[in-house]
């Protein structure tokens, strides 16, 4: 029972980070690598302010002032500078990873000892909080008319541009407002964890992934609120099953990176799988119609 309650509370921290990538991922359909630098970027601000006496709010601030910044720095390279979406977004997470050692000034830094937004509050309680206000914010945003511009950028640039609208502009916003909720989410995990490290931030798309695609699998996505519960449930339902396999005697901690790709995986291959299975009968289904009706058919001409 207790493992499922840390697992709903690791899903409820990673979920701000879900709602990042579903931004990118779903919102924009851009391939932003920048995920694996930013997260790691908003846990070195958070733990480096706090451990030197700042308050946790104030670093929670900072952490996602970070990753607006480097979200906005992908999407200048991609729009401004002609480069690849998914070259921009490796470039800036390699750039990320010296400028998070610059930061820290080390590999990891301890915040043992120090008063983090969980040390008077039950952590579950304060994630849920900031994750449902996270959440409505978006679903406002996104039914604004900048919220409808970068929507409708993600679905048919050529078109949007057609109406005048300036749809670099509002790559680099959602950018930026996804690599904030990462780094959001990093600040968040650094201050529960207890520390931040430098490689913190590793796979975590992968991970984001993960809980937007189950979400969507599980939940649907037929309207921007559905959708981002769905990704905030995704995370939920991403941590539960993670620690459901570790149960298995012959799994280890060490083989968390490739239970998520077998997830990732079985989540992607499952809807093709459906679909095909769906196709297959929709067609046998038709063709036992045809034959039908060529007997019936026959059967008059006979008469």
């Amino acid at each position: 029972m207790s493992s499922m309650i840390g697992a709903t509370e690791l899903g409820l921290l990673y979920a701000l980070m879900a709602l990042g990538v579903y931004i990118t991922f779903r919102i924009l359909d851009f391939p932003d690598l920048t995920v694996d630098g930013s997260f790691t970027t908003g846990g070195a601000i958070a733990a480096i302010l706090i451990a030197n006496g700042y308050s946790p709010i104030l670093a929670c601030v900072a952490a996602f002032a970070g990753g607006l910044i480097a979200g906005a720095c992908t999407g200048l390279l991609h729009t401004k500078g002609k480069i690849n979406g998914l070259l921009s977004g490796i470039l800036m997470m390699i750039a990320l990873y010296s400028i998070n050692m610059r930061i820290m000034g080390k590999p990891n830094i301890s915040l043992l000892g120090v008063d983090t937004l969980f040390t008077s509050m039950s952590p579950i309680a304060v994630v849920l909080i900031i994750v449902i206000v996270f959440k409505l914010l978006l679903d406002a945003f996104l039914h604004t008319d900048l919220g409808l511009s970068l929507r409708a950028t993600g679905d048919n640039a050529r078109m949007i541009r057609s109406f005048g609208a300036n749809t670099d502009r509002t790559t680099i916003l959602g950018l930026s407002l996804s690599n904030g909720l990462v780094a959001l989410s990093g600040a968040l995990i650094a201050q529960q964890s207890g520390f931040a490290d430098i490689s913190m931030g590793i796979g975590m798309i992968v991970v984001g992934l993960a809980s937007v695609i189950i979400g969507e699998a599980i939940f649907g996505a037929r309207s921007v609120f559905q959708a981002t519960l769905a990704a905030v449930l995704g995370s939920i339902v991403y941590r539960i099953v993670v620690a459901l396999a570790l149960r298995i005697e012959w799994l280890k901690a060490s083989d968390l990176k490739f239970i998520t790709a077998i997830i990732v995986i079985i989540a992607l291959v499952l809807p093709y799988v459906q679909r095909a299975i769906n196709q297959k009968a929709n067609a046998k289904r038709r063709s036992a119609e045809l034959l039908e009706l060529a007997l019936k058919m026959n059967k008059g001409g006979e008469r």
